[in-house]
């Protein structure tokens, strides 16, 4: 399965905030750290705000922080949230589909995947690994 791009800024975005939470960062900054169009995080941040996972404050001094605290975020619930389609194959148009085995396997699998990302949070993703802000683009 490949996450769309719209879910993987989605989750650039909570790693980021979530290794800053003592601060409110810019939609610039990230996009610059990142090194990605801040149009489209503009849109990614903009549903991160409206689904609760984000905090926009406005103004000269505003920016955007998270919601919550980054355990009480969860990966699964996050990628369910930004993905569209969970399709892993197109079954649905296929004639064979009502009495082929692969559906269900592929069924199983997804529920799996997703199960796996259910087990963590952000705050998990962030200590697997330890600090990754040093890979970052320097934020000019």
């Amino acid at each position: 399965m490949r996450l769309t791009r719209y879910t993987d800024y989605a989750m650039r975005v909570l790693l980021y905030l979530a290794q800053r939470p003592d601060r409110l960062c810019s939609i610039a900054e990230v996009s610059s750290a990142y090194a990605v169009s801040n149009n489209h995080l503009m849109k990614v941040v903009n549903d991160l705000v409206n689904a609760g996972y984000l905090e926009s404050v406005r103004g000269r001094y505003g920016g955007i922080r998270l919601a919550r605290p980054a355990s009480e975020i969860n990966v699964g619930t996050v990628v369910r949230h930004t993905e569209d389609d969970f399709e892993l194959a197109g079954c649905g148009a296929c004639i064979i589909a009502p009495a082929c085995g692969l559906t269900s396997i592929l069924d199983e699998a997804l529920s799996a995947f997703l199960a796996t990302l259910d087990r963590y949070s952000l705050a998990d993703v962030l200590a697997r690994k330890g600090d990754f802000s040093y890979l970052l683009h320097p934020v000019k």
